[in-house]
């Protein structure tokens, strides 16, 4: 067998991370690095990414665990994972049809989806509770923008609140977009407070409800629940749950749509650069 048929695969290894930062305070690159037998800029772009999903903190060389209750703003979550969660972004805006009315919440994930349906020139009109969406799409002429009123949420960009779970039961739409911040046998759930009854009201009022979640969001569960699996039409991710979990989703009739090229690959020799969040709707 050879060394990189012997290399977990990167899901398990980022797993692995984690489960190791329970039982000691920090964890360093070089060490991880001959444990896994990868380069050291491999376990830097693993560390990158925990980061950007407040999963770890970058320190000395290495890693920690973070503190309860922090959480990386938006700006930081859109430069983790960018290339995995613009891919399902881009299988997302394919689903909006020509006339369509939809619902897309906040989220990093649910921006990239915007971007694409910008790009595309989309005829639609949205409803959202994310200003990074609705000046996204503001820039597409063939969109019609809603944005909810409602409390504002700085560190999302985003509004909730009664007002804006109000302001979305007043709409019917073919079909709605959402994230969440965990994915498990039981279903969705979210870590932001308010983010659920947002959610949860975009799902009552749309004929369809497509769940939008990267493979770092599998085998979590927080605080609030939106749904069941059966909430769903269809989860669109870049890789394919374990099976465990993947059985228990399409038993509950919840499509797995995996984004083009989303199938995890080797690591490869060196790592690339990782792309920055672009300020404008950028280039796909």
């Amino acid at each position: 067998m050879t060394d990189t048929a012997r290399r977990p695969p990167q899901h398990a290894r980022r797993a692995q991370i984690l489960h190791d930062l329970r039982l000691t305070p920090h964890l360093r690159v070089a060490e991880l690095a001959i444990r896994f037998g990868v380069t050291p800029e491999t376990i830097r772009r693993d560390l990158d990414m925990l980061e950007g999903e407040g999963r770890v903190v970058r320190a000395h060389g290495g890693a920690s665990a973070p503190v309860a209750g922090a959480r990386p703003d938006l700006e930081a979550r859109g430069r983790a994972r960018l290339a995995e969660r613009s891919r399902i972004g881009r299988l997302a805006a394919a689903r909006v049809r020509p006339g369509d009315t939809v619902m897309i919440d906040a989220g990093s994930t649910t921006f990239e989806m915007a971007r694409h349906l910008a790009l595309a020139g989309t005829a639609c009109t949205v409803v959202t509770n994310a200003v990074h969406v609705a000046m996204t799409l503001g820039r597409s002429e063939a969109a019609r923008v809603i944005l909810c009123p409602g409390a504002y949420l700085s560190q999302e960009a985003a509004t909730v609140g009664p007002d804006a779970v109000e302001f979305l039961s007043r709409h019917n739409v073919a079909r709605c977009f959402i994230g969440a911040s965990a994915l498990s046998q039981d279903g969705a759930s979210e870590i932001v407070p308010g983010f659920a009854a947002i959610k949860r009201a975009m799902i009552a009022r749309a004929g369809e409800a497509y769940l939008l979640a990267d493979a770092t969001k599998f085998g979590l569960t927080h605080l609030d629940r939106i749904g069941g699996p059966e909430a769903f039409a269809a989860v669109l991710t870049d890789m394919r749950p374990e099976a465990g979990l993947a059985g228990r989703l399409v038993a509950a009739g919840l499509d797995i749509e995996i984004a083009p090229g989303g199938e995890e690959a080797p690591d490869p020799p060196s790592d690339p650069e990782p792309r920055a969040l672009p300020a404008g709707l950028g280039e796909v």
